[in-house]
């Protein structure tokens, strides 16, 4: 099936190198050159993956980001002119699942986009299945990746859902940051073992009444996280 990507920068030379690379490897490529257009084509269609800028006219790439995450959990892909790790966590604190920096080698961001698009494809193909997982008053529902608190459905990015399925599957199984991080994101990826402290945060944030005092996620300290049974 034909992949769908959508390419959300102001400046139209990047954004018409990046959809012809993209196009020559039969990908469909939606652009957008303000934040409001990027909501507008992302709200009509659901995407493998979206290649975010930061910098946008009307609405930011970290506004449009998080006003994305309350009604997809599609790829979303952070590209910012900046190398300070803040902008990198605040990208991933919005709800971005990757982020590349500017300058870039457009053929390093079409090995990027495909190798985030094999993870998630590999790990739909791969991860044991079962329907529902219920935890309490939770309810993990692994085909449709959703989740329910009670009568409550909670929104959770990509890759917090990843996270959650994968500890809830192996329940007081204790996964280190280094193993969440290859297991979720892969070998490949530039990030570091920070990555998975954010999205534990916003997870618990989502899931539990007090995060201080989580009832799901727990910490190993000085080992890892898991999933109570």
């Amino acid at each position: 099936m034909q992949k769908k990507v959508l390419v959300v920068d102001d400046e139209k030379l990047i954004v018409k190198g990046i959809r012809f690379s993209l196009e020559q490897d039969d990908m469909k490529v939606d652009c957008a050159y303000d934040g409001e257009e990027a909501l507008e084509y992302a709200r009509r269609s659901e995407y493998d993956l979206v290649l975010l800028d930061v910098m946008l006219p009307k609405k930011d790439g970290f506004t449009v980001c998080q006003e994305i995450r309350e009604f997809s959990d599609m790829p979303i892909v952070m590209l910012t002119a900046k190398s300070e790790d803040m902008d990198k966590i605040l990208g991933l604190e919005y709800g971005a699942d990757d982020y590349i920096t500017k300058p870039f080698n457009i053929l390093e961001v079409k090995a990027r986009i495909k190798a985030i698009m094999r993870r998630t494809s590999k790990q739909q193909k791969n991860l044991p299945n079962p329907n529902v997982i219920t935890k309490g008053d939770m309810q993990i529902h692994c085909e449709s990746r959703r989740v329910r608190i009670g009568d409550t459905e909670i929104n959770l990015t990509a890759k917090e859902f990843d996270v959650l399925e994968l500890l809830a599957k192996h329940p007081d199984k204790v996964y280190s940051r280094d193993a969440l991080l290859e297991t979720i994101w892969g070998h490949d990826y530039p990030g570091d073992a920070r990555t998975v402290d954010v999205h534990i945060r916003r997870l618990r944030e989502k899931i539990e009444k007090s995060p201080s005092e989580p009832v799901y996620i727990h910490t190993k300290w000085g080992v890892g996280y898991y999933f109570q049974a």
